[in-house]
């Protein structure tokens, strides 16, 4: 499938420098891109590394989209190409890189992802999605703390709506595209069935039931 380079950066503060620690690290501040009139919202955990020599889809760190990471980020646009959804919001629960001194990515700390909750609560406000798809167990807990909550049990909660009152969205959690062939097995899906109910989830999420 040939898809299309993500276009422009919705930049909220060009020189954030609220977290020491990934200010060294980063090359360029991820930035949501996508229409900012999307129904869909997808939210990942942080950019990775990714390889500054490739052309294309180098990673977050190097292009400051996104998943636009020849792994995780193709799996994502690829999914939204499917449905139809090419148009997105696509950003991150944090926005800078996360290194762990030797070139690969750290999981975000709680204070990193508290001093870039603002950020995100600035781009759901905006955008106004009726769904987030959020990629992962740290995406889904910085967007539920939005709302002072919590969640037990993550790979419990895979495919099953959560209501946001406050935020007036509704959050679908999804396996990280990093861990979904490990964890998806573990749920009793074939690839085929867990990319099917994703669409699913999604499309029923939207009172979609276009095929």
């Amino acid at each position: 499938m040939a898809l299309e380079f993500p276009g422009e950066r919705h930049v909220l503060e060009a020189d954030c420098a609220r977290c020491p620690a990934l200010v060294a690290c980063r090359e360029e501040i991820s930035w949501g891109t996508g229409d900012l009139d999307a129904n869909v919202m997808v939210v990942g955990e942080a950019p990775g590394a990714g390889n500054p020599e490739v052309e294309t889809w180098r990673g977050g760190n190097w292009t400051g989209k996104a998943y636009t990471a020849r792994h995780s980020g193709r799996r994502v646009r690829e999914l939204l190409a499917e449905i139809d959804r090419s148009d997105a919001y696509v950003t991150n629960a944090v926005k800078c890189f996360p290194c762990d001194g030797e070139g690969s990515n750290r999981e975000p700390t709680e204070t990193e992802r508290e001093n870039c909750r603002t950020h995100l609560l600035v781009e759901i406000e905006t955008v106004e999605p009726t769904v987030i798809v959020a990629t992962g167990k740290h995406a889904t807990t910085t967007i539920l703390a939005l709302e002072d909550r919590t969640i037990d049990g993550f790979v419990d909660r895979i495919l099953a709506p959560i209501e946001l009152a406050d935020l007036g969205t509704t959050l679908l959690p999804i396996l990280h595209p990093s861990y979904q062939d490990i964890w998806r097995a573990q749920l009793g899906y074939s690839a085929d069935e867990y990319r099917t109910a994703v669409h699913d989830a999604i499309r029923t999420a939207l009172d979609d039931d276009s095929s």
